[in-house]
């Protein structure tokens, strides 16, 4: 939920006034040098011809009306899984770009059909607005009622081009600019108390569940560093995640496995919609919570032009679905890769972090983490090999031509385009390495070329949210906090172990052991 400017590629948390949202690039330009030496005088080298690449038809057919749709939907989920129904699919039709059914299919979505993008070269087309559409297309080939919303189309859903959508994303950098100065004490505070309980539960029992803890101080951190509220000491209590958890469900649960019986799960969960009715309490304690905690910016929103009713279902769906969603998800993962990476890159990480802070005189601050390169690498590293959000979408707002590694395909206005983001940012064209965990990619000249390539926050790290673009207003504060979440674990602990599950959103973490810091 924030717009910040990147230099080479550190982050300033530079929140962006509402006077400056004009959408912009950023393009590193390094000069070029040679000496007399390296080559002769007057002579230059021929420009390399690239060679031209074939038009091919884009592979792959839909199937029978109804039928085609349910069998890829059972592959997808079940008979094959998520990772197998590409990978095969790219092997039977030899190309990254294909045609297929994209879940859930009928009842609840009567058009799946899409063109799939699983490479890095097409992928980033689904960040053009100028090709792309993506009204109405945050969670894919349905939308969940806005029943769920309050009656409103949330930001989320809503294209650059439509009127609301600059008014209500200036709407959340006005959010982070009025309170960034919150950031770093409230999370040290809320994960301090994580760190505390997870110790305590270490000691009696032997082992800790981290991901409901992580729920709850990530919901604590985002009331209290955003809104100025504990919500421990308002009605709404501890109750805050749980009530988004069942919320998030009647959203997504089109898209998940909860590891029912798959006849049962299927019918109950792919086939028709849950009704928003049976969450509608739940919702308007959630909806009770923000609009009374957010006095300041519902008047930002009404000197603006938007009811204090819409902005509020709008900061509700940004914190609670985006914000907490992230964190929810992200951090078991990227602690997942840490744990299983060992000792030797705790070590390394805790003694950057130890010596910058250190040097600091203590303190924790933007300056400081710009100088902890391999902690920065370790984020996007994380950010790379499993983005937080898989799945993007776009519709074509004229006839185009998509550009893979290997071929030009032609695509119609109005056919469906799906990304799924993982293959992308595991190109092996692009990276080396590429289904590796590697935690220095990112270090150097050398990685900092390759974060263009970094695609979790709908568009390039390299780039920046803006009121005319959908990438994540968010973009920088998840950066932020996942930062400061490996400052304050290896300013406490030398190092951890886990234990990896799974769950219906990510990994499912225990903690085994954490070694207090030696110091």
């Amino acid at each position: 939920m924030a717009s910040t400017s990147l230099a080479l590629p550190s982050l300033k948390l530079q929140f962006p006034s509402s006077k400056n949202l004009s959408s912009k690039r950023v393009v590193v330009q390094r000069p070029i040098q040679a000496s007399v030496s390296e080559r002769p005088p007057f002579i230059s080298s021929p420009p390399v011809k690239q060679p031209k690449l074939p038009t091919r038809k884009v592979p792959g057919d839909y199937g029978l009306p109804l039928v085609g749709p349910w069998k890829d939907r059972l592959d997808y989920f079940y008979n094959q899984g998520k990772n197998e129904f590409f990978k095969s699919r790219i092997q039977k039709h030899q190309s990254t770009v294909f045609r297929t059914n994209m879940p859930p299919g009928p009842f609840i979505s009567f058009n799946p059909n899409v063109v799939v993008l699983l490479d890095g070269k097409s992928f980033p087309v689904l960040f053009d607005v100028s090709k792309v559409e993506k009204k109405d297309l945050f969670t894919g080939t349905f939308m969940p009622s806005t029943d769920l919303t309050g009656g409103y189309r949330v930001l989320s859903y809503l294209d650059p081009s439509e009127p609301s959508h600059a008014k209500l994303k200036k709407l959340m950098f006005y959010l982070l600019s009025s309170r960034r100065h919150e950031v770093i004490p409230e999370f040290h505070n809320s994960y301090s108390e994580l760190f505390e309980t997870l110790e305590n539960e270490l000691a009696t029992k032997g082992k800790a569940g981290l991901n409901a803890a992580n729920d709850q101080a990530a919901f604590n951190f985002l009331a209290r560093s955003l809104f100025g509220v504990n919500p421990l000491d308002t009605e709404l209590g501890a109750d805050g995640p749980k009530l988004i958890g069942k919320w998030v469900l009647f959203q997504l649960h089109p898209l998940l496995i909860l590891g029912l019986p798959k006849v049962l799960e299927d019918l109950v969960m792919h086939t028709f919609r849950l009704p928003p009715a049976l969450v509608k309490k739940d919702y308007q304690r959630l909806y009770n919570f923000f609009y009374e905690s957010s006095t300041s910016v519902l008047d930002e929103a009404e000197n603006t032009g938007i009811s204090r009713e819409e902005a509020c279902h709008n900061l509700l769906f940004a914190t609670c679905f985006n914000s907490f969603g992230g964190m929810k998800i992200f951090f078991p993962n990227m602690l997942k890769w840490i744990g299983r990476a060992g000792a030797k890159l705790h070590n390394q990480l805790a003694q950057e972090i130890r010596s910058v802070i250190s040097s600091n005189d203590g303190k924790v601050t933007m300056s400081a983490m710009e100088k902890m390169p391999l902690m920065k690498s370790v984020v996007y590293e994380s950010l790379r090999i499993e983005p937080p959000v898989a799945s993007q979408y776009g519709r074509a707002k004229k006839d185009i031509v998509i550009e893979s590694h290997d071929a030009l395909f032609e695509i119609k206005e109005g056919e469906l385009l799906y990304g799924f983001q993982p293959f992308a940012t595991k190109d092996p064209k692009i990276f080396d390495r590429a289904e590796e965990f590697v935690p220095d990619r990112f270090i150097g000249d050398s990685g900092v070329k390759l974060l263009k390539h970094v695609l979790w926050s709908n568009g390039p790290e390299t780039e920046n949210p803006s009121a005319n673009n959908k990438q994540c207003a968010g973009k920088d504060f998840v950066v932020l906090v996942s930062r400061l979440l490996l400052v304050e674990l290896f300013l406490r602990y030398d190092s951890f172990e886990i234990e990896v599950g799974q769950s219906p959103l990510g990994a499912a973490i225990t903690l085994t052991s954490l070694k207090r810091a030696s110091f």
